[in-house]
C-alpha cells in the first residue's frame, strides 16, 4: 500500500490537541494556586474565629458561671483547661508543647506534599492544623486552653472552637482514608 493512503492527522487536529492538554495543565495551575492561596488563609481565618470566641467568653462570661445560649441545647461558660482534649492529663503543659510541634509539623508537611490530593485530606489537615494552632496559642499565652461550649443535654466535656475543628478535621481523615481503602488505593 501507498502510505499516502493510510490515514493521518493533520496539523490543525494536532493543535487543537495541544491546546487542549495545555488548558487542562493551565487549569490543573490554577486549581493548585488557588489552593496554595486558599489553605493558609483559610487556616488564618479559622484561628481568629476560635481567638475571637475565646476572647468574647473570657471578657464576658466570669470563670466557671453558666449562661444559656441555645436553651435546652448548649450553654457557654468560661473554664481554664490545663489539660488536653476532655481535660485529659491536666498540667502536662511541657508534654503538649511537644506532641503539638510533632503534629503540626507533621500535618503541615504532609498538606504540602499532597496539596492537590484529595479536598477530603486537604481540608481534614487545615482543620486539624487551625485547631492545634488555637489551642497551642493559649498554651503559650496564657498556660491554659479557654474552653466554653456546655452541652444541657447530655453529660460531656467543656470544648472551645479548637476542638470542633480538631474533630471534625480528624472525622475528615478518617473519611477519606476508608474511601482510599474502599477504593484499592
Amino acid at each position: 500500500r501507498d502510505l499516502h493512503s493510510f490515514p493521518t492527522r493533520r496539523s490543525s487536529d494536532l493543535n487543537h490537541h495541544r491546546m487542549e492538554t495545555n488548558g487542562i495543565k493551565k487549569e490543573r495551575n490554577r486549581r493548585e494556586m488557588k489552593r496554595k492561596t486558599m489553605v493558609p488563609v483559610a487556616i488564618v481565618l479559622l484561628i481568629l474565629l476560635d481567638q475571637l470566641v475565646k476572647w468574647y467568653v473570657v471578657k464576658n462570661i466570669p470563670l466557671g458561671v453558666v449562661k444559656s445560649f441555645i436553651p435546652h441545647v448548649v450553654s457557654l461558660t468560661y473554664l481554664q483547661n490545663t489539660g488536653a482534649a476532655f481535660s485529659l492529663l491536666e498540667n502536662q503543659q511541657w508534654f503538649f508543647t511537644l506532641i503539638t510541634l510533632v503534629v503540626m509539623v507533621g500535618a503541615f508537611y504532609y498538606l504540602y506534599k499532597h496539596l492537590k490530593g484529595s479536598l477530603w485530606m486537604v481540608t481534614g489537615l487545615t482543620l486539624v492544623i487551625a485547631g492545634g494552632l488555637g489551642n497551642f496559642i493559649d498554651r503559650l499565652r496564657q498556660g491554659f486552653v479557654v474552653d466554653m461550649f456546655h452541652l444541657d443535654f447530655m453529660n460531656f466535656a467543656i470544648f472551645n472552637v479548637a476542638d470542633i475543628y480538631l474533630t471534625v478535621g480528624v472525622g475528615l481523615l478518617l473519611i477519606y482514608l476508608l474511601r482510599e481503602e474502599s477504593h484499592g488505593s
